[in-house]
């Protein structure tokens, strides 16, 4: 082999090998596959989610009713009209998707080897503690976001009251979850148990909502969100 080929050769060689590693082992998307020549190009197998990242993109949905939470609060404090059914419907998904789902997770599978392993033991606590707060709170919501409550100037005040105190506690709560509690999760748990966790929150994710049950729960928090008129990204963007 000339010498110019052979360093060609050798140059591509090494820019596949460092695009496995980076990939960490994960199976590569269809377009990546026809980009690398992988002969299972024409297979399509969906993408391995870890259970970090699981538990992370779940935070979003959370953090988009928190959002909801906050405009509806707005109008809720400056009297404006405000449609009961989007407070509940949002609540709704808190109730299921959130604590029901997603925080039984943490409760059921992370909380418990960090507790074993000794580690985090105080703030795991604490994450305990507010998830049982949370869903005081989110029976309050649902018991408060209704037309015959919302005709009372109490009840709206007691209900947006309510609503702060949820967003207070939860973009803390999620935000140390997502910088603390999430990226220390390999280090109570082998590599084998960290990835055979992350088939096994998806299966439960399927078996609760389906085989798109995420994808459709994100679409309902869209429709409220368009509801509200806070879909547009860009109205929050200063000056726009």
């Amino acid at each position: 082999m000339e010498d110019g080929k052979r360093s060609e050769f050798c140059i591509s060689g090494a820019a596949w090998i460092v695009g496995a590693a980076l990939l960490g082992g994960r199976e590569l998307s269809a377009e990546q596959r026809k980009t690398t020549g992988d002969p299972k190009s024409t297979e399509s197998k969906p993408e391995e989610v870890s259970p970090a990242e699981d538990l992370m993109r779940e935070h979003g949905v959370l953090n988009r009713i928190l959002l909801i939470y906050d405009e509806a609060m707005r109008r809720l404090k400056e009297r404006q009209d405000l449609d009961p059914g989007v407070v509940a419907s949002s609540a709704g998904i808190i109730r299921s998707f959130v604590e029901d789902y997603h925080e039984r997770l943490e409760e059921d599978y992370l909380f418990p080897r960090f507790e074993k392993a000794g580690k985090l033991a105080d703030f795991v606590r604490v994450l305990r503690s507010q998830h049982r707060v949370g869903r005081r709170l989110t029976d309050q919501i649902r018991q408060l976001a209704t037309v015959r409550t919302f005709k009372n100037p109490g009840s709206r005040n007691k209900l947006a009251e309510t609503l702060q105190l949820f967003i207070r506690m939860y973009r803390p709560h999620e935000a140390h979850e997502d910088t603390v509690l999430f990226p220390a999760f390999r280090s109570v748990v082998t590599p084998n148990e960290y990835d055979s966790l992350g088939e096994e929150f998806e299966e439960k994710e399927h078996q609760l909502f389906g085989e798109e049950g995420f994808e459709r729960i994100v679409d309902d928090v869209a429709k409220l969100e368009k509801t509200l008129g806070i879909y547009d990204l860009a109205r929050f963007t200063p000056g726009s």
